[in-house]
């Protein structure tokens, strides 16, 4: 029984290496800015009429990851791995000890509807629709990769539940081992949850409120599919990671310069409400002082 929960242990982390490298050697795959022809195109294709397409082109980045590594990625890689295998080692213990509560057990399930298909799917759906009847394009653009990441997100965690087919912590028997039929590894609603958080903070990044609440929220969905007996701890860190490293790979690749119209617009209302403060002095006259300048 040890020799096999050694080898699955194993398998595991051989998957969990791969996983990382996809996660976090995506943004290395992003397309490079290409300079553009003398004649610029007449229209530049919408981000809806290129939807679909862009969620291939993200699957194919995303798979092909591994392949396209660099040095530097050890930094990220490294620690993750490590602490991952930290994590699956010392697994089946936390989720006893955890287990041995219940109190907790109905406040996880309800804070763990924020990251399912339903809570997720809906705020993006809502920032499309606000962009849309504001004619916000920074909120309808945030609406459109949100729910793009979704998608993907949705694609690469059912592919890796059918290879690793962890079970889950109430399982009967062979509970947090790999390959035996379970579907725990990684969290589905902790990966859903990071790649939504990760585009509205990428969208948003000026807003410093706006990223704490995203990242945030998505922390403790995270925490939630652990305390409410769903999942273990490594595959809620593995599933957040992924889930960021895709929302982070969206909102590079398909990002449009355009979308902050919004933040010149704010900074120049900002510029409406605030003076213009600078020093004045002239030597001679020995005359010093600052000057306010509004802009209406």
């Amino acid at each position: 029984m040890r020799r096999n929960r050694t080898r699955d242990g194993f398998f595991g982390l051989i998957l969990m290496a791969m996983l990382f490298a996809t996660a976090f050697s995506a943004h290395a795959q992003m397309p490079a800015a290409s300079p553009s022809p003398t004649p610029k195109p007449a229209a530049t294709p919408t981000l809806e009429s290129q939807f679909f397409k862009n969620i291939l082109q993200d699957q194919k980045a995303i798979w092909t990851s591994p392949f396209h590594l660099h040095g530097r990625d050890a930094r990220w890689i490294a620690p993750l791995g490590l602490g991952t295998a930290a994590l699956i080692a010392t697994d089946r213990r936390t989720g006893d000890e955890i287990g041995e509560s219940h109190r907790q057990l109905n406040p996880s399930r309800i804070v763990s509807y924020a990251g399912s298909g339903y809570g997720v799917g809906g705020i993006a759906a809502t920032f499309y629709l606000f962009g849309r009847a504001k004619h916000n394009q920074r909120a309808r653009e945030t609406g459109l990769l949100a729910a793009e990441a979704l998608i993907d997100s949705a694609i690469v965690v059912t592919a890796v539940k059918e290879i690793a087919q962890r079970r889950r912590p109430l399982a009967a028997n062979g509970r947090s081992d790999f390959f035996k039929g379970g579907s725990s590894f990684p969290s589905g609603h902790s990966i859903e949850a990071w790649s939504l958080a990760t585009v509205i903070a990428n969208e948003y990044h000026d807003h410093r409120l706006v990223q704490i609440s995203a990242y945030g929220i998505a922390s403790a969905v995270s925490l939630a599919r652990f305390t409410a007996r769903k999942h273990y701890l490594s595959d809620v860190l593995v599933g957040g990671a992924m889930g960021y490293g895709i929302g982070r790979y969206v909102y590079h690749a398909h990002h449009r310069k355009d979308s902050g119209s919004d933040d010149e617009e704010e900074s120049f209302s900002r510029s409406k409400r605030w003076p213009l403060i600078a020093p004045q002095y002239d030597r001679r006259a020995r005359e010093y002082g600052i000057a306010l300048a509004w802009s209406f």
